[in-house]
């Protein structure tokens, strides 16, 4: 299917057009009749071929745009008798700030009068349009002259538009609700892309909506995809507050933006007279924001209400006031903020480099990072990955925003060692807020990034600078504890030959957290591997043990083995039995169930 749009003034004859080329009317309402005036939207089709009737009269130009806005093609129709009138350029800046290029001009009412003028008016005041050069057809509905020819335009026409894309996310803006009894709440819109189906789950305003029926060109579907004019009976506990202007869409695909950069393309009056507050149109919803120009034609909009919005929309700016228009081309939907001074000057200039088309690397290269399912939302396609691109996860970076993060991680982490020698370690999650990262795990694979030599070490959820992570004292008496170790894992040097070392609390502490011991008490330190080694000793003695047998086996104190099995108690890898005996909790056994005494023991 292939839904086109009516434009211009009011009376030239567009929906008697409609009704000689579709048997159908497309006025709704007894007053539109009785008046003979179009005053709200209109549907009526042919074939494969369904027509938005729009209102062409001034007051009712927010209507017009609610059609036009979502559709690809337009039937321009002037009339032979009065000729180019003030809607007629009206509706063909409507249609070239949305960026229609696709239409067919009708010369009505040829049989009043000789079509020729009007057609050469419409052509002049065509020029240098999205419109120009569009085929024209002179016709009188009332005769039927010149409607075989406007339906074989039509029909070349509509062979010319862009092909459906059953596989794009949906998002159809709501044109007109209605109710039916039995059925519920009906909506009706132009789907432009995508594909619906019966049972599907949409969503408006963040509200979850099923899909309980579909209706195309009078007959009921299973699934609809676009191009098509729908009508989608909903259910769901918003389904009753839905109104012209809402916006069904895929969940999960969208980001609701209320802050987008965009270029404005003016058709009658410079970017320099933009209002501070306007109308945004777009699809059939028209939304009051705040406008400031921030170069020669691009502005910041701040919206009333979020839209789900993507990069390369085109919407209208419009300001009731001044009747005033100007096209709008979506560049960024996640804009950075505009807080210091000359930040607006320097937005400008990286928006001169922006078109509104979907370049992967260029948006990469301007947020530095992004998600793909984020990517996707803004509308950049993000199946492939650039070259270069770095891939953490779901997330993809600009190699050159990279390097620059790698480098100021090591410093930081650099610093902080110089800062504080014996406390150097730089947490992971002050880390990412330094760098203003969004995930820790990019502060993780930025530590690992680095070639071996120069790599950022971890301890105990610390980044510590490459090589000796120490002061060169600590170093030195880190090591005579070591080589002490060596004879004896389980000795524990005491406060004295501690403090003859020079390794008082901070010394300590830093040695730990560069992963070179493990204090299980005050004054009491062992090897980093004590805990494990102690396990497996424990495992040679019987099945219950007591503490001074424990102590023997470890060969050390009481000083040291108290609290090494306390360690082992509370990580739940020994177990209190009474009597002072203890027994180590086996692979496979539930916690709080102990073997019996006598049950022999398994090695």
């Amino acid at each position: 299917m292939r839904v086109i749009a009516t434009a211009g003034h009011v009376d030239h004859g567009k929906s008697t057009l409609l009704r000689a080329l579709t048997g159908m009317e497309p006025d709704r309402w007894e007053e539109e009749r009785r008046r003979g005036l179009t005053i709200d939207l209109g549907f009526v089709w042919t074939g494969d071929l369904a027509f938005v009737d729009v209102p062409g009269h001034e007051r009712f130009l927010t209507n017009m745009l609610a059609g036009v806005g979502p559709v690809p093609a337009v039937l321009f129709v002037v009339a032979a008798d009065e000729g180019w009138r003030v809607q007629s350029q009206e509706h063909l800046d409507v249609v070239t700030a949305l960026g229609i290029g696709h239409g067919v001009l009708a010369i009505t009412r040829s049989d009043l009068a000789e079509p020729g003028a009007a057609l050469a008016e419409a052509r002049a005041r065509t020029e240098g349009t999205t419109l120009e050069g569009m085929p024209a057809v002179a016709v009188s509905a009332r005769t039927g002259a010149g409607l075989p020819e406007l339906r074989a335009a039509l029909a070349e026409l509509a062979a010319g538009l862009p092909g459906p894309e059953p596989e794009a996310d949906v998002r159809l803006w709501i044109d007109r609700v209605f109710t039916v009894a039995g059925r519920g709440t009906v909506v009706t819109g132009t789907l432009g892309a995508g594909t619906v189906a019966t049972g599907d789950t949409l969503e408006a305003g963040g509200a979850a909506l099923k899909v309980r029926g579909l209706h195309s060109l009078g007959r009921a579907h299973d699934e609809i995809a676009g191009p098509a004019r729908v009508a989608v009976n909903v259910r769901g506990a918003a389904a009753d507050g839905l109104r012209r202007g809402d916006v069904l869409v895929t969940p999960g695909r969208w980001l609701p933006t209320t802050v987008l950069d965009v270029r404005l393309t003016p058709p009658r009056e410079e970017v320099r007279r933009l209002p501070r507050q306007a109308l945004w149109h777009v699809g059939s919803t028209a939304v009051p924001a705040n406008v400031r120009r921030l170069g020669d034609d691009c502005a910041r909009i701040v919206l009333a209400h979020a839209l789900p919005l993507r990069i390369g929309d085109r919407a209208l700016l419009r300001d009731p006031g001044s009747r005033h228009l100007w096209g709008a081309t979506v560049l960024d939907v996640r804009p950075p903020g505009l807080r210091r001074r000359g930040a607006a000057t320097l937005r400008a200039a990286a928006l001169a480099g922006m078109d509104g088309g979907a370049d992967l690397g260029a948006e990469l290269r301007r947020r530095g990072l992004a998600t793909r399912a984020d990517l996707t939302a803004m509308g950049i396609p993000s199946t492939a990955t650039p070259e270069g691109a770095v891939v953490v996860g779901e997330w993809l970076v600009d190699p050159h925003a990279w390097a620059a993060w790698r480098e100021r991680l090591t410093g930081l982490v650099a610093a902080r060692a110089v800062q504080d020698p014996l406390d150097p370690g730089l947490p992971l999650e002050a880390a990412r807020q330094a760098l203003g990262l969004p995930d820790r795990a990019l502060v993780d694979a930025l530590a690992d990034s680095a070639a071996p030599a120069e790599r950022l070490r971890r301890a105990r959820g610390r980044l510590l600078p490459p090589g000796p992570a120490l002061p060169p004292a600590t170093e030195r008496a880190v090591r005579a504890l070591e080589a002490a170790w060596a004879a004896g894992p389980f000795a524990a040097p005491d406060s004295a030959r501690l403090t003859e070392l020079g390794l008082d609390a901070r010394a300590l502490a830093a040695a730990e957290s560069a992963g070179r011991l493990t204090r299980l008490a005050p004054g009491v330190v062992l090897p980093p591997d004590a805990v494990g080694r102690a396990v497996a000793v424990l495992a040679t003695l019987p099945r219950r043990f007591t503490t001074a047998q424990a102590r023997q086996a470890l060969g050390t104190s009481r000083r040291v083995a108290i609290p090494l099995l306390e360690s082992l108690d509370a990580a739940g890898t020994t177990r209190r039995i009474g009597d002072g005996e203890r027994e180590l909790v086996r692979a496979g056994q539930k916690p709080g169930v102990t073997t019996s005494p006598d049950q022999p023991r398994k090695e």
